[in-house]
């Protein structure tokens, strides 16, 4: 009688300092239908389409993260909506939830293209969405994004809204240009039933002006939240590195991602693949490996064997700084890096 051991489980992913990786950002393009300042230069060049993976490898190359213990995935760009046929993508790995490893599929948007697209995301399976938002003035939201109009984007977070996903509003805070408005995004976004995350400036990728221009610390805006509400600290985690409070006022919850003023890559979770099947191991650091060419090379057990090699070099922390005359941490853009 033969006996056949069972194949061992593949290992989860745990990188030198002990931090489980549950959590992959996925990157579908680098293409956007916006021009935030704190984000991309004016005129940008995106990459060659030829460059960028199929939505086959972007599947694949998701499943073997999965199979390495990912629980949970976020679908970026740039704006992921803008990428044709990328809702079969979103289809295809909401199939994955609860037949798998992954327990949450969700995305972030702009939300410009929402409208066309937020009842079959909902079908699929994604229960929440990340909308960026940085004002409510018609105005300002033109000048901060150089060519929207802050109707589509309303408009997209209402169709979202409407087919029942859970939405947070994502706001970047900027010194200058919309610290004043930062409490009626607030009473707004709570009014609506959506949670709200203020995040700081990061220095990653080249932009007109010097983050030291735009950064404003998050300690300082709380202070100022707390002349006007009660904010109650939670222990809530959505899986990201956002830090929540309850306003006993408006009964909605807030939370702060603090990259500069409360560093929290001690408990970092997650990595980021590009479209292009860069693995970036530390948003705040320079250096990625070739998912692309170890999936098109060598098959699942070349991407496996990178996924052990990043795992001995992810960095303990990233080296943000925002003081005046200094270089971004990174040079590539957000929208290359995946949201």
């Amino acid at each position: 009688m033969n006996i056949h051991t069972p194949p061992s489980p593949p290992r989860p992913l745990e990188d030198a300092f002990g931090r489980r990786i549950s959590y992959l950002r996925l990157s579908v393009t680098d293409r956007c239908d916006l021009r935030c300042t704190y984000c991309m230069k004016a005129r940008p060049e995106f990459l060659p389409k030829s460059e960028v993976l199929s939505l086959e490898e972007l599947t694949e190359l998701a499943q073997a993260f999965i199979r390495r213990g990912v629980t949970k995935i976020r679908i970026t760009g740039g704006e992921p909506l803008v990428r044709r046929d990328v809702v079969t993508l979103i289809e295809n790995l909401g199939q994955e939830i609860g037949q798998s490893g992954l327990e949450e599929l969700c995305l972030t948007s702009n939300a410009t293209q929402m409208p066309l697209y937020a009842e079959r995301i909902a079908a699929a399976g994604v229960k929440r969405v990340n909308i960026s938002l940085d004002t409510l003035n018609p105005r300002r939201f033109a000048e901060l994004t150089r060519t929207g109009q802050l109707s589509r984007t309303l408009d997209g977070i209402a169709a979202a809204k409407a087919a029942g996903l859970a939405i947070k509003i994502n706001t970047v805070a900027m010194k200058g240009d919309n610290e004043h408005e930062i409490e009626d995004l607030i009473s707004w976004a709570h009014a609506e039933g959506f949670d709200i995350t203020l995040i700081e400036v990061m220095p990653v990728g080249e932009v007109e002006t010097h983050r030291s221009n735009q950064f404003l610390p998050l300690s300082v805006v709380r202070e100022q939240l707390e002349t006007r509400w009660t904010l109650k600290d939670l222990p809530d985690s959505t899986g990201g590195p956002s830090r929540y409070a309850r306003i006993a006022e408006t009964g909605g919850r807030i939370g702060f991602i603090t990259p500069l003023t409360q560093n929290f890559c001690a408990g970092c979770n997650r990595v980021r693949l590009t479209c292009t099947g860069k693995l970036h191991l530390c948003l705040g650091r320079e250096g990625a490996l070739d998912l692309r060419a170890a999936l098109r090379e060598g098959g699942p057990g070349a991407v496996d064997a990178l996924l052990d090699q990043a795992m001995n070099i992810k960095p303990e922390a990233h080296d943000f700084s925002v003081a005046p005359g200094s270089q971004p941490s990174v040079a590539r853009s957000m929208a290359e890096t995946g949201g």
